[in-house]
C-alpha cells in the first residue's frame, strides 16, 4: 500500500494517531488507491504479528477535545468519513478475509496498536480463518400486517354460523370482537411458524446466523413492518443456493403480504468477535 503523506507541519505518520479500518491477512492486500478519511493522508498497511492492519495516520485534534465532540455530531463532517471507512473495508474484503472495526477506532500510536494486536492475535487470526471465502448477507422480512389480518378475518367471518349479518347488533359486536382477538392470535402464531421455517430453510446455506434488532419500515407511506432482521455468513460457494431459497420464499408467500429482501455482500460486521476488556 502507499505510504501516508503528512497532514501538515509537525504531523508525520510516526507522530500522528493511528486510525484503524480493519485487519486482514498479511500479503493479501497489495494496494488501496485513494485518500484515507479525507485528502490529508493516504491509507497504509502495517504488519504486526504476521497480520495486516489497514490504517491511516490522523490528526489527533480532529478526533479529541471539545471541538471534536461537536464535529462528531455533525453529519456533514461524519457522513463522508464514515462512507470512506466503509469503502476502504469493502476494498480490502475483495482481496482478503477481513475483520472490520467500527468507524472512529483509533490508537494513540503505532506502539499502542502493536500492543493490542499482540494481546489479541489469536482472536484476530481465528476470525480471519472463520470468514475466509465467506460474505455477510443481510435478510429483512417485511409484512403487510393489516392485509394479512384482513384476509384472515374474512376467512373466519365466512365460517361463522349463523352468519354475523343475521345476529342482533349487540351479539354481532361481541362475535366480531372475539373473531378479531382470534385473528390476532392466529397471525402471531403463523408468523412464529413462518420465521422458524425461513430459518430452517436458509441456515443450511450459511455457516452462521445472527438475529439483529428489527425496526419498522422508515417509509411513512409503507404499511409493512420489518418482522425479522437477520445476518447470515454465507460461503461464496453457497451464495446462489442462498438467493434461490429467498426467492422461493417470496414466490410462496407474496399473496400473504410477506417478503424477504437481501442486501450484500457486506464485510462480516455482525460476526466480529468481542475483545476482552482491558484490565
Amino acid at each position: 500500500m502507499p505510504e501516508a503523506t503528512p497532514a501538515g507541519p509537525g504531523q508525520t505518520p510516526e507522530t500522528a494517531a493511528i486510525y484503524l479500518f480493519c485487519f486482514a491477512e498479511r500479503g493479501a492486500v497489495p494496494a488501496i488507491e485513494g485518500p484515507s478519511l479525507d485528502d490529508s493522508y493516504r491509507v497504509m498497511q502495517l504488519t504486526v504479528e504476521d497480520l495486516a492492519a489497514v490504517v491511516s495516520p490522523v490528526a489527533v485534534e480532529q478526533w479529541t477535545g471539545p471541538e471534536a465532540e461537536a464535529r462528531l455530531q455533525d453529519i456533514s463532517w461524519v457522513g463522508p468519513r464514515a462512507c470512506r471507512h466503509e469503502q476502504v473495508v469493502e476494498l480490502v474484503m475483495r482481496q482478503s478475509p477481513v475483520l472490520p472495526v467500527r468507524f472512529g477506532t483509533m490508537f494513540s500510536s503505532r506502539g499502542s496498536l502493536e500492543t493490542f494486536v499482540k494481546k489479541h492475535r489469536n482472536i484476530i487470526q481465528q476470525f480471519l480463518d472463520q470468514v475466509a471465502d465467506k460474505d455477510e448477507w443481510a435478510v429483512k422480512g417485511a409484512l403487510d400486517r393489516p392485509a394479512l389480518k384482513s384476509k384472515l378475518l374474512a376467512t373466519l367471518t365466512a365460517a361463522e354460523s349463523p352468519p354475523l349479518d343475521s345476529l342482533p347488533n349487540g351479539l354481532r359486536y361481541l362475535r366480531e370482537s372475539k373473531i378479531r382477538a382470534i385473528a390476532d392470535k392466529e397471525v402471531n402464531l403463523w408468523l412464529k411458524q413462518w420465521r422458524e421455517k425461513m430459518a430452517s430453510g436458509l441456515i443450511p446455506c450459511a455457516s452462521d446466523l445472527r438475529e439483529l434488532r428489527a425496526r419498522r419500515c422508515l417509509d411513512t407511506g409503507d404499511r409493512r413492518d420489518i418482522i425479522l432482521n437477520w445476518a447470515f455468513l454465507v460461503p461464496r460457494t453457497s451464495t446462489a443456493n442462498f438467493h434461490s431459497k429467498v426467492q422461493q420464499c417470496n414466490t410462496e408467500y407474496l399473496d400473504r403480504g410477506l417478503s424477504l429482501e437481501t442486501t450484500g455482500p457486506w464485510p462480516p460486521y455482525s460476526f466480529c468477535p468481542s475483545f476482552p476488556a482491558e484490565s
